[in-house]
């Protein structure tokens, strides 16, 4: 996925690969179907079936799917596929936001995380006049400033910071700019 420049496609967010749980569900997969295969082939070659599979399919039998056992088993099974499923959609990587890239070669992305916008944008923050302290907390759509102020007229400090935080959102060259919302207190 590849953010563009400030033309119109389009910055998409970035996505978790998620190899690793990838590789992991692959492998019980192949697993569970090589031991299948195996025993197959050994049934069809004359010899018993394993064990397992004999008390597995005696306990299919008698149980039928209106026991509660078997009802709360599968509900449990759905619950965790939902869960996995859900995983598996959602993006993983939220806490990058897309940059916008200066040119339009497909293939270049670029990204900053939330935690270190919030950083610069603090850092600009309490370059301002009257300013004590100053939370930032970066959203997708919203970034969220704190000020203390000690000194000087609030409404003063606030238009401050506003100018202040609106060219540091711009100089980020986040794809799309989140809005500032700044409270200035004493």
């Amino acid at each position: 996925m590849t953010a563009r420049g400030s033309g119109p496609g389009p910055a998409h967010r970035f996505r978790s690969p998620r190899r690793v749980p990838a590789a992991l569900t692959a492998l019980v997969v192949l697993g569970v179907a090589v031991l299948f295969l195996y025993d197959l082939a050994a049934v069809r070659s004359g010899r018993p079936g394993m064990g397992w599979r004999r008390d597995l399919a005696d306990q299919l039998a008698t149980h039928t799917p209106a026991d509660l056992g078997v009802q709360l088993i599968g509900g449990g099974l759905v619950l965790v596929g939902l869960v996995l499923l859900l995983l598996a959609l959602a993006p993983g990587l939220r806490g990058i936001l897309p940059m916008r890239t200066p040119d339009q070669r497909a293939g270049v992305r670029a990204g900053l995380g939330r935690k270190a916008a919030a950083q610069i944008l603090r850092d600009r923050a309490m370059e301002v006049s009257g300013v004590r302290s100053v939370r930032v907390k970066v959203g997708r759509s919203r970034v969220g400033v704190r000020a203390t102020s000690h000194f000087r007229e609030l409404d003063d400090v606030q238009a401050d910071l506003d100018a202040v935080l609106a060219v540091g959102i711009e100089e980020l060259g986040l794809a799309r700019p989140p809005q500032p919302r700044v409270r200035v207190r004493r």
